[in-house]
Formats: C-alpha cells, sequence, structure tokens
C-alpha cells in the first residue's frame, strides 16, 4: 500500500507533501513567501538538472528535487507556456521515430507480435526517457524500442498521420521531419518505407492545415553506399514532399565526408542539405559538414564556438543552426542548460533555430522548448519572435512559398 506522503527536496532542504500534491506544494511547505513569488511569476521551479517545470506538475515520486530561481528580471518570466503555446511555430528538427505516442507503440506492438519494455502507455514513456544517458551513443538506443514497432506501411502511415496532429495542436504551422528509410529495411522496400509515411504525412496536413517538409537521413554508421542509394530514392521522391538530404548517426569516428557522394548527388539533383554535427564531436564536424558535404544548414551545432573563424563565417554566411536545448542536455552536450550557447550564438548573429529532436525520447513539446529558452537561457519576447521567423526564413522551401510563409508568420506574431 502507497505511502499517504512523500519527501521531496527543494532548494536543497527535505519537505513532506501529500501524495498527489504538486510542485507549488512542495515550495509552499518550505517557504510560503517563495511559493507566492511562484505564483506571481517573480521566480519559476526547475528540476535537479536545470529544466523549469510549470508549477503547477505533479511532485511524481519521493527523492524529487526541485530549485526555485528568483529571476533577475522585473516581473519574472513575462511568457506562459500557454502564451508560447498560441505563438504560430515552425520546427526543422526532429526525428519521426523519436516521436511516437506510447498508446499508439502499444497498439502497433500487439497487432506485430513485438515485445515491448513496459505495458501501459505511462510506463513506456518513462522506460524510452533519455534522461539518463550518458552520451550520444547511449541516446540513440531508445530508438531501437520505436523502429521495432514502425516495419509495416500502415504502422508508418498512421504514426506520419498522427505526429502532424500532435504538432499542429501546439500551433506549430510548418514542420520538416526525419527519418532513414534504411530502418525500415528488410521488412519494407525503400518505395514502401517513403511512400507510406508520406501518405500520412499529406492527410493530416490536408485536415490541419501543418504544412509538412520531409528530410530523408543517411546513417554514419552504415555504409556510404546506402546513403548514395537513399539520396537517389530520395530525389525520385522530391516533387512528392522530401525536401532534403541529411546524415544522422553517431558522430564520433564517423565523419560525414565518407557520406560526400551522397551530398552530392541530392545537391545536384536540387535537393538541399543538412547534417547532424557539433552535438557528438567537435567544430570540425561542423567545417566538414559545410566544406566537405555542401550542407547549407546544421543540426545541433551546439560547439561551434569552439573554432572562432568558423563561427565567423557561418554568421557571415547566415548558415542556420537547427537547435535543441533539452536534447543536448541528455546527450551531454552541455553539462547544464545554463551552459547551453544558443543564446550567446543568437546574440553573435548566428541563426539560431530551436527544435525539440526527439519528443519521445526527450519528453518535450516545441513550447517546452521556447519555455526553457524564456525562462533558463534569458530569451526575451524579441529573441523568441526572432527565433520563429528564423525557422521560417531557414525552411527548405522554395523562394516563393518561404517568403509568404514569413510574412504570414509575422503578421501573426504582430497580431499577438
Amino acid at each position: 500500500m502507497a505511502e499517504p506522503t512523500l519527501r521531496a527536496f527543494v532548494n536543497e532542504r527535505p519537505v513532506t507533501v501529500a501524495r498527489g500534491a504538486r510542485v507549488h506544494d512542495a515550495v509552499r511547505a518550505l517557504d510560503a513567501r517563495l511559493a507566492d513569488q511562484v505564483e506571481a511569476g517573480e521566480a519559476y521551479v526547475t528540476d535537479a538538472r536545470g529544466v523549469p517545470v510549470a508549477a503547477d506538475a505533479p511532485v511524481g515520486e519521493a527523492g524529487a528535487v526541485f530549485r526555485v530561481v528568483v529571476s533577475a528580471r522585473p516581473g519574472g518570466p513575462a511568457l506562459s507556456k500557454d502564451a508560447l503555446r498560441r505563438w504560430p511555430k515552425v520546427e526543422l528538427h526532429v526525428h519521426l521515430d523519436g516521436c511516437l505516442r506510447p498508446r499508439t507503440m502499444i497498439e502497433l506492438a500487439r497487432a506485430q507480435g513485438v515485445r515491448l519494455p513496459a505495458d501501459t502507455p505511462e510506463e513506456l514513456a518513462r522506460r524510452l526517457s533519455v534522461k539518463g544517458a550518458r552520451n550520444l551513443e547511449e541516446y540513440l538506443v531508445s530508438y531501437q524500442t520505436t523502429l521495432s514497432v514502425m516495419q509495416t506501411p500502415a504502422a508508418l502511415e498512421r504514426i506520419a498521420y498522427e505526429f502532424v496532429q500532435d504538432v499542429a495542436a501546439e500551433n506549430v504551422r510548418y514542420v520538416e521531419v526525419r527519418y532513414s528509410p534504411l530502418l525500415h529495411r528488410p521488412a519494407l522496400t525503400l518505395a514502401q518505407a517513403i511512400e507510406a509515411p508520406l501518405a500520412g504525412f499529406t492527410r493530416a496536413s490536408a485536415e490541419t492545415g501543418t504544412k509538412v517538409g520531409v528530410i530523408v537521413c543517411g546513417i554514419r554508421t552504415r555504409p556510404p553506399a546506402e546513403s548514395l542509394e537513399l539520396a537517389r530514392a530520395a530525389a525520385e521522391y522530391r516533387s512528392a514532399g522530401i525536401v532534403a538530404f541529411d546524415l544522422a548517426g553517431a558522430e564520433r569516428g564517423h565523419p560525414a565526408g565518407d557520406h560526400r557522394a551522397a551530398f552530392e548527388y541530392a545537391a545536384g539533383h536540387g535537393m538541399a542539405c543538412t547534417c547532424h554535427a557539433g552535438e557528438g564531436a567537435g567544430a570540425e564536424s561542423i567545417g566538414e559538414a559545410i566544406h566537405v558535404c555542401g550542407a547549407t544548414r546544421i543540426g545541433h551545432g551546439t560547439r561551434l564556438a569552439e573554432d572562432a573563424q568558423l563561427l565567423a563565417e557561418v554568421v557571415e554566411k547566415q548558415i542556420p543552426l537547427e537547435m535543441c536545448l533539452t536534447s543536448n542536455l541528455h546527450t551531454h552536450t552541455v553539462e547544464s542548460l545554463a551552459a547551453h550557447p544558443a543564446r550567446k550564438y543568437l546574440a553573435e548573429g548566428v541563426r539560431v533555430t530551436l527544435n525539440t529532436d526527439g519528443r519521445l525520447m526527450d519528453g518535450v513539446t516545441l513550447t517546452d522548448e521556447y519555455h526553457t529558452a524564456h525562462t533558463a537561457l534569458g530569451f526575451t519576447k524579441a529573441d523568441l519572435e526572432r527565433v520563429v521567423l528564423n525557422g521560417c526564413e531557414s525552411a527548405f522551401l522554395p523562394d516563393y512559398e518561404r517568403v509568404a510563409l514569413v510574412a504570414r508568420i509575422q503578421s501573426d506574431l504582430e497580431a499577438l
């Protein structure tokens, strides 16, 4: 039988609250004045890793650790999650196989005879969380579980459809979602692995109004010949919604330059190119993605500051960075959110965008990422508006569509 109370820690001091209590109850158990500041927006609460948590979120389990931060800015954080959820937003870096609904996974697993590590949505989400990962390589292990239920056309179409529904629900107007069709062989042909999610994206886009661009990923740890095969297949579907080629996977020890032929083929056939770099390896990886592979956008790019000359080049050429705050914390690309360079880069003129990477694994929405940037990194309202427009301006769209997207989003932001 569960105990009626549990012990948590607020600002390193133990407090006892009723089971089912909310975070603001734990803060009030420590200091009523501090709780009043949280409720007034003059302070905010983070978990042990520095990630902001909502005051009305459940304490969860015994031993939970919270810190209350009194804002240095007058009036505290000005934008709530609810306000940011209403903002029109754009997302450029999110992996389809990191965004499944846990309940859907369970239903697909039963239909396909796949065994999952848990049989309830709540426990499955907990088991797939990457909060305890020690590095990028360990972070990627959870994707093996989601991929296990993504090996039929019907499953891929459903997952793609639900993904667009989920992002549309938080007012994401345009999203570029990426995945690797290679990871669905031999169960599916490349054509099946491409056409099934495209069908789901198209159907959901028509229903929600959220426009979708698809990015096909080669995998660093796979033979370069497979990346070239994938680039060729992707180019054949360019008119059906595939907008770019990417290279993902474990970065350290697997240079992007080995896959240069795939990038050259994609670019030569009118496709844009991005590349994961500066996450599991240093600034030299970013330089290779730009100078050897011809990437015009960089996935993550977190360690760019290690090379001042390259940083200056990225600013001069306005090469966008697809930054993922929470994911970088989970992969230990940064040791704390406070150490994340996103706002520093923005101030120096880098075209910073904010993204989720893996919504299920990282336990975030795009709204969460904007709120984290606001509360933990000090992004102002003007900074966040600039980030939204950076995303629009960096979209892999034809010029006329990109200009229209910028104008539409800018108008909606002004209306807010």
